[in-house]
């Protein structure tokens, strides 16, 4: 169900919000719907925010699939310490 919302922003972000939906083909409901869309999903709250090199490295590791991490990070912490 959509509902009408009436809003209060400066004249000047407004004419840029239009042009930038304009440029995208895309209405600037639709991108303010997701944009709140993405700060009220209760998944976001729990993830890491990370950085560009950081996400370009993701998914190139695969672990064994008997890979144990506590087990690893223990055996790793002890040899470091003791």
């Amino acid at each position: 169900m959509n509902t009408k919302l009436t809003l209060t922003i400066e004249d000047t972000i407004i004419k840029k919000a239009k042009l930038y939906a304009k440029n995208n083909e895309r209405s600037l409901s639709d991108i303010i719907e997701n944009y709140l869309k993405m700060i009220t999903n209760d998944n976001t709250k729990d993830e890491i925010k990370l950085t560009p090199i950081i996400k370009s490295l993701k998914g190139s590791f695969t672990e064994p699939k008997n890979f144990d991490y506590k087990k690893e990070l223990s055996k790793a912490l002890e040899e470091k310490y003791l």
